[in-house]
């Protein structure tokens, strides 16, 4: 019999189910932030250059609106499903709590692979996906952002398409724009940058030094490069980190014992997140199996990319160095995987805390939009390390008063959030 597939969103109700136990959350309660608020399930057709028309599949799920709008990114990828959507606007939930911004948790997504279509027709998906919600999404209902193989450019295709619709200008109801279009200082290094921050927290209390310290880390995107920017800058050292290849379609990891400088990643590395060969090999970068970054002997390991890196499949290729893992992906790390962590006494900051300098930043740049003031870099970097860090602090705290694991402590601080301004609100 064949293995049952991966279910993101099965595994976030897991993990829900668990801490609303442990919360004694009543049953209306448990049954309403257990299952999205909203969905929306819809159909792009798009013109394409060979004249062809093609119809992609667009989805967006608000899970909460409890504490605020709607908050998450839009995926463009071909592998795409509407559970890894409903898992990722319920993390979006739990992570606007943690570290108490007065948002909710949703996200979007469209069937496709950009790496494959022209400007021009990433154009017509994006103002296509708007034309479908857009009575649903805005400045106060749904803040849309980037996410998995998008970016600026499809945020103000979609903000200008969104203008158009309703006649006026709503920089605010679409975060990760280019700066000078609405888009803030900072925003690029936010998600990188905040993981960081809780890496750098949690060395403290566990008596290390980020000097000297070295990482493996899963992915090759923003927050991967990032990471590896600001772990570099304090001291550390990254040693591995792994990203999928557009001309094989397989996973790849390339470690380098010296470390890898910054500067040579983003010269090596496409928009998409995929390290150049020619490049890594010139840089004297070693080329191992996709998998092999979890099995390097290093302090802290950095799943930053995609969900099911860590399962109970490799769980136990992790080496006895590794002190520290900090989740900089989206539900990377299955349930399976966490029980044989928390036995191995690894220290854990859990992706909805650790990866939310994204939404934070976004939250910035929204404010900043709704304003019409913007800050400068520093000040936007400075806020961003005092939410992280108080956000961190909280959660460690609790973590230890009630002798939990830190993925709870971070639920219980998060679902208790969200279950009060509920109630408050009458809806349950």
């Amino acid at each position: 019999m064949a293995e049952k597939a991966f279910n993101p969103f099965e595994m976030a109700q897991k993990q829900f189910d668990a801490v609303a136990e442990k919360l004694g959350l009543d049953q209306g309660t448990r049954d309403f932030l257990r299952t999205p608020a909203r969905e929306f399930h819809f159909n792009i057709p798009v013109r394409m250059d060979d004249g062809r028309v093609k119809v992609f599949k667009g989805f967006r799920v608000q899970h909460s609106d409890a504490r605020g709008p709607a908050k998450g990114g839009i995926r463009f990828h071909p592998h795409e499903t509407i559970d890894t959507v409903r898992a990722l606007a319920t993390w979006m939930t739990w992570k606007t709590a943690v570290v108490d911004i007065p948002l909710g948790g949703g996200k979007g997504g469209v069937i496709c692979d950009p790496r494959e279509l022209s400007d021009r027709e990433q154009e017509q998906i994006c103002r296509g996906w708007v034309r479908q919600v857009s009575r649903n999404v805005g400045p106060l209902q749904d803040v849309p952002a980037p996410d998995v193989m998008t970016h600026g450019q499809h945020m103000l295709w979609m903000m200008d398409e969104y203008e158009i619709l309703n006649g006026g200008r709503f920089p605010g109801m679409i975060t990760g724009k280019p700066v000078g279009m609405g888009g803030s200082l900072g925003r690029t290094e936010a998600t990188g940058y905040g993981v960081i921050y809780t890496v750098r927290e949690a060395m403290k209390e566990l008596g290390l030094d980020i000097k000297g310290a070295t990482a493996a880390i899963q992915g090759a995107g923003n927050v991967a490069q990032y990471s590896l920017d600001l772990f570099t800058k304090y001291g550390g050292k990254v040693i591995a980190i792994s990203c999928w290849d557009n001309t094989d379609k397989v996973p790849y990891t390339y470690r380098c014992k010296d470390g890898i400088a910054f500067d040579k990643l983003m010269a090596s590395i496409d928009k998409f997140g995929t390290i150049d060969p020619a490049k890594a090999k010139a840089y004297g970068w070693e080329q191992l199996d996709g998998g092999a970054w979890i099995e390097q002997d290093v302090t802290v390991l950095i799943p930053a990319a995609q969900e099911n890196m860590i399962n109970g499949e490799n769980v136990s290729k992790i080496r006895p160095s590794v002190k520290l893992i900090a989740e900089g992906a989206n539900g990377p790390t299955t349930p399976e995987a966490d029980a044989v962590i928390q036995q191995k006494g690894i220290f854990m900051i859990p992706d909805f805390l650790c990866n939310a300098g994204g939404v934070t930043c976004s939250y910035f740049e929204q404010v900043q939009c709704n304003m019409n003031y913007f800050w400068e870099k520093e000040e936007v970097l400075t806020k961003l390390d005092q939410k992280m860090t108080n956000g961190f602090k909280a959660v460690s705290a609790l973590a230890r008063e009630k002798k939990v694991y830190m993925r709870d402590a971070a639920y219980m601080i998060s679902i208790k959030r969200v279950a009060e301004a509920s109630h408050l609100r009458g809806w349950v």
